[in-house]
């Protein structure tokens, strides 16, 4: 037998080494910072310390969305946040977020500045400060929040899960595949179900609640995440793909996908810090190679 299956939880846990998989050398059992470091600030009131990941994609979809509604009130400063070397245990994020997770925003138009953390949190706090992508109305406000409230729960079995396991540990356990590829199986056939008579997540508009989906299974069905796509049969999920498609087609959701993204094969898609919006003409990754 493998060490992994003769493995017998001792009867109290202790750290006494690094767990091995891709984020080895930044996990850790605590919390607070590990570095003093101050974090930058722009020019524009609304200050984003994040990384294009699908967590991170969520916020700056939000604000390309408003920005292309044209409120000006929503340029922002987006600041690259490399979680591979730590830079969310640096003091200054730390302070704006004590859970160490990209992304964070600060709201400076107040006297006093606002930190905002949470994507769920975030996507709220945006549509209330700006009255874009959040029915007004009790029932359909109720049927956006329901939504985002379940991705904020699910996508945990997604990403740390199912990701965790399929493509990150050091070691390839079938049991949490398997257990986590059901439950992602699941979760795909409420949302086909849901969008089955529905042309937006919520209904038939287009919502923080679809924002904040789109960038995790989306991406998922669309073939976004190495294999994932094949090993999952995304193609028994027709309405998910028929919404990622016209998602994936609006103007802002392409700019939104390009902030503080630093990887793939296409370096015009990548756009590692944000600071206006000729930056996608100008300081994208073929243009200014780092």
């Amino acid at each position: 037998m493998s060490e992994e299956l003769d493995y017998v939880p001792p009867k109290v846990w202790t750290w006494t080494k690094p767990n091995g998989g891709t984020f080895a050398d930044t996990n850790r059992p605590v919390a607070g910072p590990t570095h003093d470091k101050e974090l930058p600030v722009g020019r524009h009131p609304l200050q984003l310390y994040s990384l294009g990941t699908p967590n991170g994609v969520k916020v700056t979809i939000m604000l390309e969305e408003l920005l292309e509604l044209g409120h000006s009130g929503a340029e922002y400063d987006a600041w690259l946040i490399e979680i591979k070397k730590g830079d969310q245990f640096g003091s200054g994020f730390v302070a704006i977020n004590p859970n160490s997770k990209i992304p964070a925003l600060i709201d400076r138009n107040s006297s006093e500045p606002i930190s905002v953390f949470e994507t769920g949190s975030i996507l709220l706090y945006l549509a209330e400060e700006f009255g874009e992508f959040l029915p007004r109305d009790i029932a359909g406000r109720t049927a956006v929040l329901n939504w985002l409230f379940w991705q904020v729960g699910s996508t945990p079995f997604f990403g740390g899960g199912f990701t965790h396991f399929y493509s990150y540990a050091p070691v390839k356990i079938e049991y949490a595949i398997n257990r986590y590829a059901m439950e992602l199986k699941r979760q795909l056939d409420v949302l086909n179900r849901q969008l089955a008579p529905h042309e937006y997540i919520a209904g038939r508009e287009y919502s923080i609640a679809d924002m904040a989906i789109f960038p995790w299974y989306g991406g998922l069905v669309m073939g976004w995440y190495d294999t994932a796509a094949e090993f999952l049969s995304a193609h028994e999920y027709p309405n998910v793909i028929r919404w990622a498609e016209m998602i994936a087609a609006r103007p802002a959701v392409q700019r939104g996908r390009m902030v503080n993204r630093t990887w793939g094969d296409d370096l015009s898609k990548q756009l590692p810090e944000r600071h206006d919006a000729t930056d996608f003409q100008t300081k994208t990754r073929d243009k200014v190679p780092t």
